[in-house]
């Protein structure tokens, strides 16, 4: 167990006035442990003690071959598992994280009610909120990795290329890059596909005067990166220049926000502020951000109704977009590291107005 994390668990825990939590996220598990685990349909518990007696009950089928620094407690597909549970549940309170399902955690209430159970995932998401030292460069690593991806992938767009076929070219570069493979399903979309923010990658071709929406993440070391850049092929219309500008500013403006005692709802304000300012509020239609780490998308949200206060060690996206339909769209995301006096931005491909293959 990582003893510091785990240390910071436990704070935690006295400060939301609980006992004991039950963790069953394999992310927060490895975080904790460094050890990742696939239980499928299976009960998995890494319990969590206030004052010590922290235990990981494990199926048998999945022995482990390291010690973890914590006791592990086998069971067989017969065993009363939840009981197995129940015997070393001690407080009053007791925490569950978000991700248990309902199969385990309703009989477990039966089993239990003279105990107050209660959502745990300000507990164990707060732990992972602030990145630690060896996270920070794990993440400036996995961002490095995909920073070349990005460049190496525009390099290969060309004439009559299809969504899918530039999908396969990144899942090539990242596997040659040496990462881990993707952190999310890549959106590749051109043109009026753009103007969907959560496009599907298809066979769509590539014809001049589209923009391309390249929002792509890789693995590395089990911690995630993501980034969008927005190119044009060939030419760039008026509009499509104008709403280029316009999204990069606001990408500027919200990162010029991110530093300690600000909010998260300032760095949102910062971009959709001036997006409306500028005319084309009602086309962006999502929050700015959102954290990231081990997962892709992690607590906190980058919103108009998130006040809580940033904090050094955060790290999270910026990604403001303008989306007209039937037209384009226009996504330019960075993530950024929270500092003691600003921020660090984890990104460093050019923002500038590209146009690819462009026609001497």
């Amino acid at each position: 167990m990582n003893s510091q994390r785990l240390s910071l668990m436990k704070s935690l825990m006295l400060t939301h006035g609980t006992d004991q939590i039950i963790i069953c996220d394999p992310s927060t598990i490895f975080y904790l442990t460094g050890k990742w685990f696939s239980p499928g349909e299976r009960l998995l518990v890494l319990l969590v003690s206030q004052t010590g007696g922290d235990l990981l009950i494990n199926n048998e089928l999945f022995p482990l071959t390291e010690e973890l620094g914590v006791p592990v407690q086998l069971y067989k597909d017969t065993d009363p598992y939840l009981q197995i549970l129940t015997d070393h549940l001690k407080g009053s309170v007791i925490a569950v994280d978000k991700t248990w399902p309902a199969r385990f955690l309703l009989p477990l209430l039966g089993l239990n009610q003279d105990k107050t159970f209660i959502l745990g995932s300000v507990i164990a998401d707060g732990a992972r909120l602030l990145k630690d030292e060896a996270e920070k460069d794990l993440m400036r690593h996995a961002s490095s990795l995909n920073d070349s991806a990005m460049t190496l992938l525009a390099q290969r767009v060309t004439v009559g290329a299809t969504e899918t076929e530039l999908e396969q070219q990144l899942l090539s570069i990242y596997e040659e890059l040496g990462t881990d493979g993707i952190s999310f399903s890549p959106i590749i979309a051109f043109g009026a596909n753009g103007a969907d923010p959560h496009h599907e990658t298809d066979e769509s071709l590539l014809k001049g005067g589209d923009s391309i929406i390249f929002d792509i993440g890789c693995k590395k070391d089990s911690y995630s990166s993501d980034m969008t850049r927005t190119y044009f092929f060939q030419e760039v219309s008026e509009e499509g220049r104008e709403v280029y500008e316009i999204v990069k500013e606001a990408n500027l403006r919200a990162i010029s926000k991110v530093k300690p005692g600000n909010r998260f709802s300032d760095v949102d304000q910062a971009a959709r502020d001036y997006i409306t300012h500028k005319g084309y509020g009602a086309y962006f239609t999502h929050r700015t951000g959102h954290g990231i780490g081990i997962d892709v998308h992690e607590p906190e949200d980058v919103s108009a109704i998130n006040d809580h206060v940033l904090e050094p060690g955060m790290i999270f996206s910026i990604e403001p977009g303008i989306y007209l339909p039937g037209k384009l769209g226009v996504r330019i995301e960075d993530l950024v590291l929270v500092t003691n006096d600003g921020c660090e931005v984890l990104n460093e491909v050019s923002k500038d107005l590209t146009v690819l293959g462009q026609v001497d």
